[in-house]
């Protein structure tokens, strides 16, 4: 078999032997596997039952009935497998017992899903809003029709709902893109200090404000990393404008920008971006649900900002995307810290 043209197959392919071992494995096929996988039993780099199931079959000459599986590491994904055995001797193949290929449905299904859960979500979030806009609407054609303070007042209370329906649907077209998007690596090149420095000038009149200050510091020097500079704009224009909203005013926002050997519960080198507030801090058995959507500590505070609830699933998605990890840190009255790790 030519491995030269299985680089180029977008699906995952894993040539074993008979002793169940990797012989050979393309592109699509190594972002799954732990490292160091060549000559290894296909157990010690994927562990899943349901695929060393269908390659033991395979090895036997039984029939395996093509299933779907689900990977979690280094993301999330859906592949509908297949494996069987090769003719005893093949030439093209010498030294291949097996071919088990994973064919990723990660987008298909995702797009059923998240189409069910935006209508869900909008159908929640919008209710209030609209039956507030046709309660002042009524009550403009009606009893408030020739009162000109309360039309002033009920249209700048109009206006403003109108405004939040339109950032909420803004955040939900965000979120589905890229969750549809999330199973495919960026192949981008960004300096991340220039995104960083970009995003603390855009936001400057914001800070101002609140008398606010906000600092960068770069502990080593960087080099480019893989990444889309939209997204990561997106992510750091969120975490930034959150401390600020959160922060105390007069107080001090601190980006620190490092190397990091191992990112946390993934592995491998790369840099961790820390955004530390010195607002009220969160209570612990608040953090491990802040980025769900919709998700608010305190909701009324949160809609009054102009918060729709989903900044954060937005950040942990493009996170995700990017294959890095999201971790946040807080406490009552010591503020927060958000940490972003890509890696390089």
């Amino acid at each position: 078999m030519d491995n030269e043209i299985l680089e180029y197959l977008p699906d995952a392919i894993f040539l074993l032997n008979p002793e169940r071992e990797i012989v050979d494995a393309n592109q699509a096929a190594r972002e799954i596997l732990t490292p160091g996988f060549r000559d290894r039993d296909l157990a010690l780099s994927l562990r899943h039952p349901e695929i060393l199931e269908a390659v033991d079959a395979a090895l036997k000459g039984e029939a395996y009935e093509q299933g779907d599986v689900s990977i979690t590491h280094p993301v999330s994904r859906t592949f509908e497998m297949r494996a069987f055995r090769l003719p005893e001797g093949d030439a093209q193949s010498p030294g291949v017992a097996v071919i088990l290929i994973l064919h990723d449905i990660t987008a298909a299904i995702q797009a059923v899903e998240v189409r069910r859960v935006f209508v869900a979500n909008v159908s929640h979030e919008l209710r209030s809003p609209l039956a507030a806009l046709v309660g002042f609407i009524e009550t403009l054609q009606g009893p408030a029709r020739d009162d000109a303070q309360a039309r002033e007042h009920f249209l700048s209370i109009m206006s403003a709902e109108a405004g939040r329906m339109t950032r909420l649907i803004d955040d939900l077209l965000s979120l589905s893109s890229v969750e549809a998007n999330e199973h495919v690596r960026p192949l981008g090149r960004v300096d991340l200090r220039n995104i960083l420095q970009n995003v603390i000038e855009l936001l400057l009149a914001k800070t101002q404000e609140k008398s606010m200050t906000t600092q960068l510091i770069c502990r080593d020097p960087l080099s480019e990393i893989p990444g889309d500079s939209d997204e990561l704009i997106q992510i750091f224009q969120n975490l930034i404008d959150n401390a600020i909203k959160y922060g105390a005013s007069g107080g001090v926002i601190t980006l620190t920008l490092r190397h990091v050997d191992r990112i946390p519960d993934i592995g491998g080198p790369g840099v961790a971006v820390a955004i530390h507030n010195e607002g009220e801090g969160i209570s612990p058995e608040y953090l491990p649900r802040l980025t769900e959507r919709f998700y608010r500590v305190d909701k009324g505070r949160s809609r009054s900002m102009g918060g729709t609830g989903l900044g954060l699933a937005i950040v942990k998605h493009i996170v995700n995307h990017h294959r890095g990890r999201l971790t946040i840190e807080s406490a009552p009255g010591e503020g927060s810290t958000f940490t972003v790790y890509l890696p390089t």
